[in-house]
């Protein structure tokens, strides 16, 4: 039982990996398109950022959450899959058994929980590194003395240190309200159409999925999940992405209402297209990742221990 454990973890952390290198082009996009001035849409953004930095500009921030999400998606994927066979072994006295509907939601709920301490701080200085190369385009607003356009973060770790000697813990956990707002939910429409189409695309149920059942079943859980998280994403990248020259949120609420105020409704929306898209191969890749790996890891575990 106890390996079993470790391999959802390490199986997690391949997923993450393989879907950063997916989707970070993307993620780029999505960020400059949210809290970024002056892109106007999708397309717009793509030729900007590959005229004024080349394909380079698409990757930038990439060595950390390629780090870090690996991490984060080992933790993410572990604690649903033992958290989903603590509650079958509490419920029926069978970890392997399949579990039912409300214990797939209630560990997609823990897992969201649990992400968000960790994924704070990694999305974070990601959101950091991607727009400080941003002009602000704000009138009357006298900024601080680092002028826009000229890096205020020299990389991860510099800007980690940053944001923690100037802002404290609390500026670390910038935005992790709007996060759990976000991710909560997100895994439960994130886990549990997944497990449904899964389910539902192999007939054997999802014992073992063939490669094909999993992207597909894996990339519409990702652009569901994504599409529908937008609004708090919008939020947690404002708030997130507001430091670099200046404070303008005084909170989730704050940032919420300010950006109704400004923009109305549709800034919500900003980027949805982008998430929807992004989360497709994301998905497919991490659920590949994940569920290849741990086949293959079982498969070596019966191959030693026959």
């Amino acid at each position: 039982m106890g390996s079993l454990q470790l391999q959802d973890f390490a199986a997690g952390w391949v997923g993450g990996a393989a879907s950063v290198v997916v989707g970070h082009p993307l993620d780029t996009i999505k960020t400059r398109l949210q809290a970024g001035q002056g892109y106007g849409n999708t397309l717009n953004c793509v030729l900007t950022v590959y005229r004024n930095e080349s394909v380079a500009g698409f990757f930038k921030g990439m060595s950390f959450p390629l780090a870090s999400i690996a991490v984060y998606s080992s933790v993410v994927f572990g604690v649903f899959s033992n958290t989903q066979r603590l509650l079958s072994q509490l419920r029926h006295g069978d970890p392997s058994r399949t579990p039912a509907l409300a214990d797939v939601a209630l560990a997609s709920m823990v897992a969201g929980f649990i992400s968000v301490g960790i994924g704070t701080p990694v999305d974070l200085v990601k959101i950091r590194l991607q727009m400080q190369m941003q002009p602000y385009i704000e009138p009357n607003i006298k900024l601080k003395p680092t002028l826009p356009g000229f890096p205020v973060y020299r990389g991860p770790i510099h800007c980690f240190r940053t944001v923690l000697q100037k802002e404290g813990i609390a500026g670390i956990y910038r935005g992790a309200g709007a996060m759990l707002l976000r991710d909560v939910p997100g895994y439960c429409l994130y886990f549990i159409p997944y497990t449904y189409f899964c389910g539902w695309i192999t007939p054997d149920g999802c014992i073992s999925p063939n490669p094909s059942s999993i992207w597909l079943a894996g990339g519409i859980a990702g652009a569901i999940s994504w599409g529908t998280a937008t609004p708090m994403d919008v939020v947690k990248s404002r708030l997130q992405a507001d430091g670099v020259y200046l404070n303008k949120y005084k909170g989730t609420l704050d940032c919420i209402l300010q950006s109704y105020q400004n923009e109305g409704l549709k800034v919500f929306f900003r980027g949805i297209t982008v998430n929807a898209v992004r989360g497709f191969p994301m998905s497919s890749a991490m659920f590949l990742g994940y569920e290849l790996s741990l086949k293959a890891m079982k498969r070596d575990q019966t191959e030693t221990n026959p």
